[in-house]
């Protein structure tokens, strides 16, 4: 198959006051081995010398715009909306690839014509880029995710164009589980699958919004599940029940998941 035979990905990247991370996200992207793919950046109006930076990659991008919108759902489904691929894919501004995750994901969708959406694993990085975590990705389906079992890696995701113009776009409603909410709409009309290789890293740092408030998407995921009418006596509800109860020990979890791949990384380094 010729480059020109392969399907055109395009990746979006919304980015607000991100000046510090973008770069290298433009970086991961731009940088990919696969020979079609597209890159437009949706930036919120940033004053942090984020425009300095998209100015200039704008020779190597299909399409970018700094202007103010109404959040992160609002700037993604912007980029969509101009975007040509047959694949789609949003990668935020403080995330980035790892080599060859745009040729890989490509691949799989196309042994696979049934999977409508495919998702990766990915490291956790701190500001600097140095890994410190693996992210629990884990197979999922519509029944399981309407049970609340979101173990998709948003920053591995690559799902069909086809799907997006029958289920989208995200709602800018949410704000923390707008990527819940259509991993559910994509799952009810196709098969997705997860694919076990590191396509990702999820930058956790200060202003994330992984850390600062990541307790803050229960109660969105909890408006899917009405919406498409699930009810209180649900699996799904009572894990959000229990979640409220231990909220105030969920920070130690994710310190122990971090703590374990310290750990284990010393080890294998010794051996």
């Amino acid at each position: 198959m010729t480059a020109a035979d392969q399907p055109l990905v395009s990746i979006v990247t919304p980015s607000f006051e991100q000046a510090r991370f973008l770069e290298e996200t433009l970086r991961s992207i731009l940088s990919q081995d696969y020979p079609r793919f597209e890159c437009i950046v949706v930036d919120g109006g940033s004053t942090d010398g984020s425009q300095e930076i998209i100015r200039r990659y704008a020779p190597r991008l299909a399409h970018w715009v700094s202007e103010a919108d109404l959040g992160q759902a609002d700037a993604i489904n912007k980029g969509f909306a101009l975007a040509r691929g047959e694949i789609f894919a949003w990668l935020n501004s403080d995330d980035t690839y790892n080599p060859g995750a745009l040729g890989e994901a490509v691949e799989y969708l196309m042994a696979h014509p049934a999977i409508g959406m495919v998702y990766g694993n990915a490291y956790y990085i701190d500001a600097e880029g140095k890994r410190i975590g693996r992210y629990p990705a884990r197979q999922t389906d519509y029944r399981g995710l309407r049970r609340g079992v979101n173990n998709v890696t948003q920053q591995a995701m690559f799902f069909r164009s086809t799907l997006w113009r029958m289920v989208g776009p995200l709602d800018p409603s949410f704000y923390y589980a707008m990527d819940y909410d259509l991993w559910v709409r994509l799952a009810s009309v196709t098969p997705i699958a997860f694919h076990d290789r590191y396509w990702a890293n999820f930058r956790l740092h200060g202003e994330s919004k992984s850390m600062i408030a990541a307790a803050r998407a229960w109660p969105e995921i909890v408006r899917v599940h009405f919406r498409d009418g699930g009810s209180r006596w649900s699996i799904l509800y009572a894990r959000y029940l229990l979640r409220r109860i231990l909220e105030p020990i969920m920070p130690l979890r994710m310190k122990l998941r971090l703590w374990r791949y310290g750990l284990e990384h010393r080890l294998s380094r010794e051996d």
